[in-house]
């Protein structure tokens, strides 16, 4: 029997290799990389939304892409979800404005999962939408925009979206407008947005606290630093294929669990799970260190006992991130008291 099972895949392999070379050609990969991402947190309870709330509910997210292209796929997230997530539509568009619900309705297209229009996604997982043919051009917005009859069992998202969102009850992702929609400042359940980019594109992870996330910046203006550099590198066409994503989470810090996981928690998910990064800039530990000593002077040894574990993380981070063709860039931590 065994040598029967050779034979056959002996002539099975002679049979493929007598195939012209013109009829064996395999179309090179798609090289996808990250245009737009979040990190994902479980909103505190001031930042969630109440379960009725996305009870058979559409919910559409204005997001700003860095780079564009003619081929897109988004990324969902239930990674801090306690039970199975489904999205029973999702579609994506162009907005009229960050500051409206209203699309421009020849733009909108469903996005399909495995070819179909829903999606289960698995507690503690993300998922990422089939590949769509859509114009996206670099520093737009992009609507995304899901219907979900029965709310997450625990919301997963980013609260410092320093965008609006809009929600309705009933299936109306294709609807060119919601109105009456109720809005709220955060993003749920979406974590990433890539591009089908040429082969020397590449991503940019700007992995920080809240001075990287946008603290005080305008709400619907995408005028934090990542936005800035994003834009800064789309003037020279040496830099045009960098995209800029945006891994910031407010009050994170690099050793402890606070507003959202610490810094090193998150680094395979935020760092090195995103499609096409080849550069890390990491501008964060304040809060460690402004932590320390909130409430009183911490004594000297107490000190430098934290730095010492902060320097010791920032070289695990740089080791990760190498072993992944990253390279790594840190900023000086900022003035502050």
């Amino acid at each position: 029997m065994k040598a029967i099972l050779r034979a056959a895949f002996l002539l099975a392999f002679l049979s493929s290799a007598s195939i012209p070379a013109e009829a064996q050609t395999i179309p090179p990969p798609v090289h996808w990389v990250g245009s737009w991402a979040a990190s994902q947190q479980i909103p505190e309870p001031q930042n969630a939304l109440a379960p009725d709330e996305l009870r058979d509910t559409t919910l559409r997210q204005i997001v700003h892409l860095s780079i564009g292209g003619t081929q897109i796929r988004v990324h969902f997230s239930n990674a801090f979800g306690t039970a199975p997530l489904q999205l029973t539509s999702a579609h994506v568009a162009i907005p009229v404005s960050a500051a409206t619900a209203e699309i421009k309705p020849s733009t909108d297209s469903a996005l399909t999962f495995n070819g179909k229009p829903d999606v289960l996604i698995p507690a503690g997982a993300d998922y990422v939408s089939d590949p769509l043919p859509f114009h996206a051009a670099s520093l737009s917005d992009l609507a995304i925009t899901v219907h979900m009859d029965t709310p997450p069992a625990r919301q997963t998202g980013h609260p410092g979206s320093r965008a609006t969102s809009y929600y309705v009850h009933g299936d109306m992702v294709a609807a060119a407008d919601l109105p009456n929609a109720k809005t709220v400042e955060h993003w749920y359940q979406i974590s990433e947005v890539d591009i089908a980019a040429p082969p020397h594109a590449a991503a940019i992870v700007a992995l920080g606290d809240s001075i990287t996330d946008g603290h005080g910046a305008t709400v619907n203006a995408n005028n934090r630093w990542p936005d800035d550099l994003a834009r800064r590198l789309q003037t020279a066409p040496s830099t045009r294929n960098l995209s800029v994503l945006n891994e910031g989470i407010g009050g994170n810090r690099v050793l402890l669990d606070g507003l959202g996981p610490n810094a090193m928690a998150r680094f395979d998910r935020d760092v090195l799970a995103p499609a096409g990064v080849r550069f890390l800039i990491v501008l964060e530990g304040v809060n460690d260190l402004g932590t320390l000593a909130r409430d009183a002077d911490a004594p000297a040894p107490q000190h430098t006992a934290l730095v010492e574990r902060i320097l010791a993380a920032y070289v695990q981070m740089i080791a990760r991130a190498h072993a992944h063709g990253i390279k790594v860039i840190g900023a000086t931590i900022t003035p502050y008291a």
